[in-house]
């Protein structure tokens, strides 16, 4: 199958910690220099998609913020529709004002309808986690950025938003309403903007079960690159296989003229 557009992976993919993976600057301009129209899929949940776009340009990337799609954005286009009164963010103080602002929503833990969880680093403590589930024990719905198990930083493997959505689901019984990857939607809603179809398109990542299976199963070609959180192990136990296996981004280019 001829590929015709490409999902990308930010963090591990282009990225690692806070400094680009060799090559990837030259993967990218080839595909802006051969017309190959891409879209970047993250499920970074730290950042504001403003924050995401001027980090990479510390990088040297340039990309405008309308290319690159976040579980945040889906939040808040949901919360919108949605139209909870307010909401109980267990994320960066960052991420919350993105969402709040953007569905037009009030933070606030005392009257929250529903509870968004996202990778909240040091905010993820025993009095935070137990306000999200009494919420919930009191109907509140519970919202998750992303499921992730973990993420590499700059000093190594980290644990992500999925370990404290699963905690809350168990304890309260509710089962989340996931925003990222690997949401059919959130590919979806990423082709649309380049009006591509899964069957000619290929998601390029390092988490074979978030990223490759889950754009696999939504139809898509599967490219996994050895960064990041990439590990033996987890590709050997992985219940799908990617459609290919690159070292890295920067052998983008040699894979799409082959």
């Amino acid at each position: 199958m001829a590929i015709e557009a490409l999902l990308i992976d930010l963090d591990g993919v282009l990225y690692i910690g806070e400094a680009a993976v060799p090559g990837a600057r030259n993967a990218i301009r080839y595909l802006e220099d051969q017309g190959y129209p891409f879209r970047f899929v993250s499920n970074t949940t730290r950042r504001s998609r403003r924050s995401i776009v001027s980090r990479l340009a510390s990088m040297g990337f340039s990309i405008p913020e309308e290319h690159i799609f976040t579980p945040a954005a889906a939040a808040a286009a949901y919360l919108a529709g949605d139209r909870p009164q307010s909401a109980l963010f267990l994320t960066t103080m960052e991420v919350a004002d993105e969402i709040a602002g953007l569905a037009g929503i009030a933070s606030d833990p005392v009257t929250a309808g529903t509870v968004v969880v996202g990778d909240a680093g040091d905010r993820f403590t025993y009095r935070s986690l137990n306000e999200a589930f009494r919420l919930l024990l009191g109907g509140a719905g519970l919202v998750a950025l992303e499921k992730d198990r973990s993420w590499m930083g700059a000093d190594g493997m980290t644990l992500s938003a999925g370990p404290f959505v699963a905690a809350l689901e168990f304890a309260s019984g509710k089962e989340a309403r996931v925003m990222g990857k690997p949401s059919p939607h959130f590919f979806m809603e990423a082709l649309a903007s380049m009006g591509a179809g899964p069957t000619e398109a290929a998601m390029i990542g390092d988490d074979v079960v978030t990223d490759i299976c889950g754009a696999m199963a939504c139809g898509l070609s599967g490219i996994l690159v050895r960064t990041g959180k990439f590990r033996e192990e987890a590709l050997a136990r992985a219940p799908c296989q990617p459609s290919a296996i690159l070292d890295s981004i920067a052998d983008l280019p040699g894979y799409l003229r082959r």
